[in-house]
């Protein structure tokens, strides 16, 4: 999937097309998306078809964005399950486009959530939601769509209501693993592993990924393979001419690298501070 942003339109402001079958539960995503900032206007499409309808419109805002090398929308917001072509289904479609839309799901079920990020899912939002969680899913947005811009500073850190999931696999079912629960992330090839105090989990997502949507949550990398909570961190050692750090009450030691050390310690410093 290919993205094109055109310095000619206002990239800070998106055109979001909203796909729900369900008038209440399009009300709510609508009036969430207009609240945001970031939004310029809303779409809306009450099943696949006709959000396909919309995209492929050759009306004269459409085909503005057309001339412009923008995809008939910047973001679609759609449900999963729907009557008819499902959510999953239309994905497919819309991230075939040259250039695309980005894809977030906002649903009630969370048994497709891996098979949504596979299809190159910015977010998977799940139902109930509400303002905060869909300002943080535009933020995902923007951060794909413009990736120098800075976030948006958190308030006071880290939401301790953080309600971020990951999907992982566990015996043939999809669990969702809050981040405010994960310690720190081993790296696995393509994958990753999360440590949790209940256990540790494996998904299918690159460590360098988390690394990007993570940093402000709290989150530092330290090696090429770690990845950690900076609340988890009680120590910092140096043994033998390298760092380790020390995980809670002395639960684990991970190695800190050359070129992460300084990047931790000013992230540590600017914690305390």
């Amino acid at each position: 999937m290919r993205v094109t942003v055109s310095a000619q339109h206002d990239t800070r402001k998106l055109l979001a097309l909203a796909v729900d079958d369900e008038q209440p539960g399009m009300d709510v995503l609508k009036r969430c998306l207009e609240n945001n900032p970031h939004i310029e206007r809303v779409r809306t499409a009450v099943d696949a078809s006709e959000a396909l309808r919309v995209i492929s419109a050759d009306d004269e805002e459409v085909q503005r964005r057309r001339e412009h090398g923008l995809p008939p929308v910047d973001v679609v917001f759609a449900d999963l399950q729907m009557p008819g072509l499902s959510g999953m289904e239309m994905a497919r479609v819309f991230t075939a486009l040259n250039p695309a839309p980005l894809l977030v799901f906002v649903t009630g079920y969370s048994e497709e959530a891996v098979q949504a990020f596979d299809l190159g899912a910015v977010d998977y939002v799940l139902k109930p939601y509400n303002q905060d969680r869909l300002n943080r899913s535009i933020e995902r947005v923007l951060s794909m769509l413009h990736p120098g811009r800075p976030e948006e500073p958190a308030r006071n850190g880290p939401s301790q209501e953080d309600s971020e999931v990951v999907p992982v696999e566990l015996a043939g079912t999809t669990k969702l693993i809050p981040r405010n629960k994960v310690r720190w992330v081993e790296a696995h090839g393509d994958y990753v592993r999360l440590h949790t105090k209940g256990g540790s989990y494996l998904a299918r997502t690159p460590l360098t990924q988390l690394e990007e949507h993570w940093a402000g949550a709290g989150f530092v990398r330290i090696h090429r393979s770690y990845l950690v909570a900076l609340r988890e961190i009680t120590e910092i050692r140096m043994s033998q001419g390298s760092y380790q750090v020390v995980i809670g009450e002395g639960e684990k030691l991970l190695p800190v690298s050359r070129r992460n050390a300084r990047n931790l310690k000013d992230r540590i410093t600017r914690r305390g501070g």
